[in-house]
């Protein structure tokens, strides 16, 4: 079955443009979903809406957004209040600038989306607009109302068409400092480092996303199926956890070497980079 478009528009740069589709890249509608069960009965459990204080059910129309102004104090905002807040469409992606490819840090983005041709006549336009970046190696920034909010994207060749990747608002991505302020001031070298390297080097590799995968999904299909073939489920015993005691230890076992082999190499390697002026000029041959 063909995907179905979530979004339709106009994908425009200056005065080019043409009908555009957007699409769902990633989605996780493939993933195990359950329901809640009534243990006695085995029926479906409904949610309901309950009123904090009296406990009784509130009816859908009797529902209502608020804003908390403090401790049980709210701002009542009505449905057609809110609908008014959102921002009119015109169903335009619309092309502000081009970017370097990689300028844009990937801690603003989003969610990507596969954006392709709407109509057989678009084809022309769409392919001019991707080569182009293709060529010139840029990504374009454009806006559109999506789901309800002005959102900032960034478009980017890829394979045969473009991606559009939604782009959070600075405001949404919180400053490096909250995480990394109590980090200390640090300086690793020497043998320590030449560890590390050489553990990095000896795991370098390519990226394959098919080669991860999902350990828990995996886990529950297989969980599914033994309770329908009615086997047993035995609790999960908790791995143990070795306690790494000494840094430096760790590292010389991860990189395969015992300390022994490991000092030897640090001093082959001293003398290598280590050798005096004296020792890395040839001698001149005798008159």
């Amino acid at each position: 079955m063909a995907p179905r478009a979530i979004w339709k528009g106009f994908l425009k740069v200056a005065e080019v443009s043409c009908p555009v589709a957007l699409y769902t890249a990633a989605s996780t509608s493939d993933r195990i979903a359950f329901h809640t069960i009534n243990r006695a009965t085995g029926h479906r459990v409904r949610r309901e809406f309950v009123d904090a204080a009296t406990g009784k059910a509130v009816e859908k129309d009797e529902q209502v957004k608020g804003y908390e102004l403090g401790s049980g104090e709210y701002v009542v905002l009505e449905p057609d209040e809110i609908a008014a807040a959102v921002p009119e469409s015109d169903k335009t992606l619309s092309v502000s600038s081009f970017v370097t490819c990689g300028e844009i840090d990937d801690l603003y983005f989003d969610k990507p989306y596969y954006l392709a041709p709407a109509t057989k006549v678009a084809n022309e336009a769409y392919a001019l607009l991707r080569e182009g970046m293709r060529k010139k190696q840029v990504a374009a920034i454009a806006r559109a109302v999506l789901f309800r909010r002005v959102r900032t994207l960034l478009i980017r060749a890829y394979d045969d068409g473009l991606i559009a990747t939604t782009l959070n608002f600075d405001y949404e991505v919180r400053s490096v400092n909250d995480a990394f302020a109590e980090i200390p001031d640090m300086k690793i070298k020497g043998e320590m480092l030449e560890l590390a390297e050489h553990i990095i080097k000896t795991k370098k590799g390519e990226f394959d996303p098919s080669a991860f995968d999902d350990r828990y999904e995996t886990a529950l299909g297989e969980l599914v199926k033994a309770k329908l073939e009615g086997k047993k489920i035995e609790p999960r015993k908790e791995p143990k956890r070795e306690k790494v005691v000494d840094l430096m230890e760790a590292l010389r076992q991860s990189a395969g070497m015992t300390p022994k082999t490991s000092k030897a190499a640090g001093t082959a390697s001293k003398r290598t980079h280590g050798r005096t002026a004296k020792e890395a000029t040839p001698r001149k041959k005798a008159s």
